[in-house]
């Protein structure tokens, strides 16, 4: 039962990295766009992360 805790825990890690670095892609592009309102949404919801 251990184990699957674990496993489950790194899933868990693993799908909440792969969120931030697209949120953080995402940030990359919204900037070079210049797309300041978009910006700021994705910088909020990188926060809540």
């Amino acid at each position: 039962m251990n184990r699957k805790r674990e496993d489950l825990q790194r899933v868990a890690d693993v799908h909440r990295a792969n969120i931030q670095r697209r949120l953080e892609h995402r940030l990359e592009v919204a900037r070079a766009n210049g797309d300041d309102n978009l910006v700021r949404m994705l910088e909020a919801e990188m926060r809540q992360l």
